[in-house]
Formats: structure tokens, C-alpha cells, sequence
């Protein structure tokens, strides 16, 4: 392809905008990950570890 042949494409690839609400969503919730591991003690993470061991457990019986 010639180089006026690129200058579409590289302009089509610019203006899409499919996928960027699901980028903007991915960033939200590490960002809400991040705030969330800096407000909770480490040493609530093996309780909520167990908690989440012992659903898991009784989804795995039924």
C-alpha cells in the first residue's frame, strides 16, 4: 500500500470510538480497586478471604 493509502486508515482508526465507554469503565473500577485496598487495614483481607472461602464452599455443595 502506498502511503495516501495509509492516511484513511490511520484517520478511520482515530476517530472510532467503539470500545471507549469499556476502557473508561476498566479504569473506574481499578481506580475504585486502588482506593479501596488504601482505606482497608491488611488486616481485614484473610477475614474477607475466609468469608469468600466459605460462600464459595456452600455454592459448591448446592
Amino acid at each position: 500500500m502506498n502511503k495516501r493509502g495509509w492516511i484513511p486508515v490511520i484517520t478511520r482508526i482515530l476517530h472510532d470510538k467503539r470500545g471507549q465507554d469499556m476502557i473508561e469503565y476498566a479504569l473506574l473500577g481499578g481506580f475504585i480497586a486502588v482506593a479501596v485496598a488504601a482505606v482497608f487495614p491488611m488486616d481485614i483481607a484473610p477475614n474477607i478471604s475466609k468469608t469468600f472461602s466459605k460462600v464459595s464452599n456452600l455454592l459448591g455443595q448446592v
